[in-house]
C-alpha cells in the first residue's frame, strides 16, 4: 500500500511538522501545557505531552506554524491518546495526545491547508498506521 492510499481513508492528511504548541485545558484553566506537535493536519494536530488528557477533554490550542504570523488559536477536544514506552526508569513518560479541532476560523483552516499541502509536496506525509 502506498502513502496515498492511507491518505484517501483519513478524513485529514497528516504531514511531520514538529512546531510548538500550547494546549490549556477548558475543564482547568490553570492546567496549561507547553508542547511541541509530532505531525499535523487540517483537522488536528497530535502533541507530545508530559502528561496524559482524558478522552472527550475539551481544549484550547495556539500553535505556532513557524510561518512569521500570529499564531493558530482554536478550540479542540482530545479524541485518542497514548503513552509512550519508556525504555529509561529516570526519564518522564510522554503521551501522544490527538487533538481534532472543533472551531477554527476560516483563515487559520486556509493557513493549516497551504502548511499541509506545501509539506505533502515535500513527501513529509505521515503513513496511516493499520
Amino acid at each position: 500500500m502506498s502513502p496515498w492510499d492511507g491518505l484517501n481513508r483519513r478524513r485529514f492528511p497528516r504531514v511531520n511538522y514538529p512546531c510548538q504548541v500550547i494546549v490549556r485545558n477548558e475543564k482547568d484553566e490553570r492546567d496549561v501545557i507547553l508542547a511541541h506537535t509530532e505531525n499535523i493536519g487540517v483537522g488536528g494536530i497530535c502533541a507530545i505531552l508530559k502528561k496524559g488528557l482524558a478522552m472527550f477533554t475539551p481544549v484550547e490550542v495556539e500553535i505556532d506554524l513557524l510561518d512569521f504570523e500570529d499564531h493558530i488559536k482554536c478550540s479542540g477536544k482530545v479524541v485518542w491518546a497514548v503513552r509512550r514506552k519508556s525504555s529509561e526508569e529516570n526519564k518522564p513518560l510522554f503521551y501522544d495526545i490527538g487533538i481534532e479541532f472543533s472551531d477554527i476560523s476560516d483563515r487559520d483552516r486556509a493557513r493549516m491547508e497551504v502548511t499541509v499541502q506545501r509539506l505533502v509536496k515535500q513527501g513529509r506525509i505521515v503513513p496511516e498506521t493499520p
